[in-house]
């Protein structure tokens, strides 16, 4: 999946002895990488692709001492009930479970930024609508280059990758046959009427294939938590006690109504810390799906945000720095070179890629956009023809 990354200067995406990503497969040895949360870390709870071909892997960003099991918490069927129109954990459960997906994949990525791997694994996802849509995490299908989705009536069915948003860690995946009909649909809620203390299930596929369909109850912990991604981007989060493990990224975090509310993403794994997983609020993600519904416009471009600080520290100015271009790419065809600094995008100041995003995001295949760039100190103005 070729793709236009971005990443704060800060970012670690190749070895450090300070600050490392790493994938782990199975119950393989372990790297760990500090600085999120402080002592603690976080935990992508998807079957992340990235390491070793077969089985399941997940990214555990971990404090020394280890993980800790997240307990399962039982939940009170009878206390569904207590909300008006609210339905039982059981009822709940069987009214999105039929829309809920085993997201397969098999890839390439480079994490040591030396040598690509071929890789594999799996997460979860939930289908949107009758034509085929499904949402999960971005971090389940980057690098994909073949996906597979198992229905929940037991069918493979291949899948591509449509659109995503790698900071919000959002991916709208498609079942590639149009005749396919699928078993169901999940209802989309209201997450900004969540309250703390509501609970909520949580369903998905922790692990394996063999655990798919496997529903966790909790509550909501709170809301409106800012966590900061390994990208640097702070993003909006819903905290939950609802049993998370590697294997549930992307599938639905539901309410009492059966409404789908979060997309599961992550969890604190920490030796001393139980019941802390995250979920990405379903608002975050609706006012989107028409556009991630669309092909994704690439530019072949991996960047580094330059914001105030650095650009001060730096004596240079805010805005996109080039890390590379990719072959063949519409960017390496304009003439963009590693090392630029894009400070305009369609004759628009941008600093930042989720400005470059929306701007990108408002044009079609075709459409030609004019770059202003800086380059060993010069101004410079090149036009890109946007591909799918």
């Amino acid at each position: 999946m070729d793709d236009d990354k971005v990443y704060d200067v800060n970012f670690v995406m190749k070895d450090s002895n300070n600050n490392e990503y790493i994938y782990q497969n199975g119950n393989k040895n372990r790297k760990r990488r500090r600085g999120i949360f402080g002592a603690v870390a976080i935990m992508l709870i998807g079957a992340i692709i990235g390491g070793a071909i077969g089985g399941y892997g997940t990214y555990y960003l971990l404090k020394e001492k280890g993980i800790n099991q997240t307990t399962t918490i039982t939940l009170n069927p009878q206390s569904f009930r207590e909300t008006e129109g609210a339905l039982t954990a059981s009822e709940a459960f069987q009214k999105v479970a039929p829309a809920v997906v085993v997201v397969s994949v098999n890839g390439v990525i480079d994490y040591s930024g030396i040598l690509p791997k071929e890789v594999s694994g799996i997460g979860s996802g939930f289908i949107i609508n009758e034509e085929g849509y499904i949402l999960t995490n971005y971090h389940v299908v980057e690098g994909a280059q073949e996906v597979v989705v198992t229905l929940s009536d037991g069918r493979d069915v291949a899948a591509k990758v449509v659109n995503y948003d790698q900071n919000q860690d959002v991916a709208m995946l498609k079942i590639k046959d149009d005749t396919v009909e699928v078993p169901g649909v999940v209802e989309l809620g209201d997450s900004s009427v969540l309250q703390p203390g509501e609970e909520v299930l949580a369903i998905g596929t922790p692990l394996s294939k063999e655990f798919n369909q496997t529903v966790t109850g909790g509550m909501v912990s709170a809301v409106n938590r800012k966590v900061e991604t390994s990208t640097g981007v702070k993003v909006n989060l819903i905290q939950t006690d609802a049993a998370i493990n590697p294997g549930n990224s992307g599938g639905p975090l539901i309410n009492t109504k059966g409404e789908v509310v979060g997309i599961n993403t992550l969890k604190i794994a920490d030796s001393e810390v139980e019941g802390i997983g995250f979920a990405i609020p379903i608002n975050e993600v609706k006012d989107r799906i028409e556009s991630l519904s669309k092909p994704i416009l690439k530019l072949g471009i991996t960047i580094r945000e330059i914001n105030e600080d650095l650009a001060k520290q730096f004596d240079m100015e805010e805005g996109l720095y080039i890390v590379s271009v990719s072959e063949f790419s519409p960017a390496e065809k304009a003439g963009i070179q590693n090392g630029d600094l894009i400070i305009k995008f369609d004759n628009k100041r941008v600093k930042t890629f989720d400005e470059l995003r929306e701007i990108r995001d408002s044009k079609s295949a075709g459409d030609t956009v004019s770059i202003e760039l800086i380059r060993n100190g010069e101004k410079k103005t090149v036009n890109l023809q946007l591909e799918e």
